[in-house]
């Protein structure tokens, strides 16, 4: 797989000042959503080349995009480009090879306390924006609370998480650069790497590995969509 740095994103352009850290979208992408899924493979090992931070921005600006249960944006993302960090989540993830090659590791982190907190600052800017009226604040603050609180028993608080991994997986590779995420990781090390152990109202959700892959990694097929799709309800692979 070849992957070349680009200058300019032909997707994206940071340009103020435009809505989400003035992110527009180019009119002629060079690769579509549905290219990206079908030709984006893990990469393990790359090239020791650096990210051009006008790319690295342009990919976090579309990662914060991300939507969020009831708009609470309640994950973060550690950027760990230095090598005593690096090498920490090296440790982290058991030996593996991705945080020692690639430039950039992002750390992706659940926030399951930040319904708790002040969220004015979230109602203002919808009200700038023309995004929500009085009313739907109003219903809004009450029912997010007891929306999250649910969440919050079943202990599913780091799915907001994961949606913005996944959008920077796809947007990685509409700008030319490969990924790897990664599961295999001690959170109690991964926290310690990049400064939170001692906060627990924090969790790790998932690491990427980002930069030039030094390899080339082939599809290796997946499933007929009918063994994991279905209508209606549910099935086992027997049809039963």
């Amino acid at each position: 797989m070849e992957s070349h740095s680009p200058t300019v994103s032909a997707m994206t352009q940071l340009l103020p000042p435009g809505p989400a850290v003035g992110l527009v979208l180019s009119t002629r992408p060079t690769l579509s959503v549905a290219d990206a899924i079908r030709t984006r493979r893990t990469v393990r090992h790359y090239r020791p080349d650096p990210i051009p931070a006008a790319t690295l921005d342009a990919l976090l600006a579309l990662a914060i995009e991300a939507p969020t249960s009831w708009n609470l944006q309640d994950r973060s993302i550690v950027v760990v480009s230095d090598e005593a960090g690096r090498e920490g989540l090296l440790r982290a993830t058991g030996g593996q090879p991705q945080p020692a090659e690639a430039p950039v590791v992002l750390v992706f982190v659940a926030q399951p306390q930040a319904w708790r907190a002040d969220r004015a600052d979230i109602y203002d800017q919808a009200r700038r924006a023309g995004a929500w009226s009085e009313d739907f604040i109003a219903m809004f603050a009450a029912a997010a609370d007891d929306f999250q609180h649910g969440l919050e028993r079943r202990g599913l608080l780091r799915e907001d998480a994961m949606i913005a991994a996944t959008y920077v997986l796809l947007a990685a590779t509409e700008l030319g650069l490969a990924s790897s995420p990664m599961n295999g990781w001690d959170e109690a090390a991964v926290k310690e790497t990049i400064g939170i152990a001692d906060r627990d109202d924090l969790a790790i959700a998932l690491l990427i590995a980002l930069g030039y892959p030094a390899e080339e990694r082939r599809h290796p097929g997946r499933r007929p969509v009918e063994h994991n799709v279905f209508h209606q309800r549910y099935r086992r692979a027997d049809g039963t």
